[in-house]
């Protein structure tokens, strides 16, 4: 699917500059003071301290992945509640701030492109969050991955993924690949499907989303700026596995479900 044209940038120009002020300052404390702090906290022995339902290594990733979000300028909306222990999750794959939108909610290892490794800040950042870097177009690969994954859920922790495979325009979600929920087959475990939508009823998808030959920096840069919305991270009703036959008809469920929920917006 081809990218609509890249939305303009919203807000006028002196909101935006204002916008730039007070947040890029904000940006440089939250990853050059609070980061430093959060690794600390990963660290052992601290990060397997319990606070409350998880471990405190868990707790400070969806802490500071919330605030980078608020920084962005993005209210957080939870609708519905995420599985506890071992869960496949799958969304609709708009931008890089997916991982963070998600993250701020619940700690899951994510199956990412290897591109995002090499990404300012995010990548540096996917890496120590337990993300499985899949090389995109690679069978050996994608079954390195799938092994990781049922590894992964196999031991008890979670784990997120963007089944269309790719970023898209925002217009729209794409189909979903079945080979990727193998892993959830063969792991025993239940897949959740999330809807993340941007700005009222997911008017801001396209907004969000990379415009064409877009860089990771520049939507960055361009988010950065941006009027303060909503984003509305939406756990739906998940799928047991002995109730589905087939990972192909896991994959359509999972789908119909977030299309679903975006029409419903």
């Amino acid at each position: 699917m081809s990218h609509s044209p890249l939305p303009a940038a919203s807000g006028g120009g002196v909101a935006r500059v204002f916008r730039y002020l007070y947040r890029v300052p904000l940006l440089l404390v939250h990853l050059l003071v609070v980061l430093p702090l959060i690794l600390v906290c990963m660290l052992p022995p601290q990060g397997g301290i319990a606070v409350g339902d998880e471990r405190l290594e868990e707790w400070v990733v969806r802490k500071w992945s919330a605030g980078l979000m608020r920084i962005f300028g993005f209210r957080l909306r939870r609708v519905g509640t995420p599985l506890p222990g071992a869960t496949l999750f799958v969304a609709n794959h708009v931008s890089w701030i997916d991982i963070e939108a998600l993250h701020s909610q619940r700690m899951m290892g994510f199956v990412a492109k290897h591109e995002i490794r090499g990404w300012p800040v995010v990548g540096w950042l996917a890496a120590r969050g337990q993300t499985i870097f899949h090389q995109r177009g690679s069978q050996e690969s994608l079954g390195g991955v799938l092994h990781e994954m049922m590894q992964r859920l196999r031991s008890g922790k979670s784990v997120g993924v963007f089944p269309e495979g790719r970023t898209r325009d925002g217009h729209a979600v794409g189909p979903f690949h079945a080979r990727i929920f193998l892993a959830a087959v063969e792991a025993g475990v239940p897949v959740q499907p999330v809807a993340l939508r941007y700005g009222a009823h997911g008017s801001a998808q396209p907004v969000v989303a990379f415009g064409p030959k877009e860089s990771f920096f520049a939507n960055f840069l361009r988010l950065l700026g941006e009027p303060s919305r909503t984003a509305d991270i939406c756990f739906l009703e998940p799928i047991r596995i002995a109730d589905v036959e087939g990972r192909r008809r896991i994959a359509e469920l999972s789908r119909e479900r977030i299309v679903r929920a975006m029409a419903e917006a």
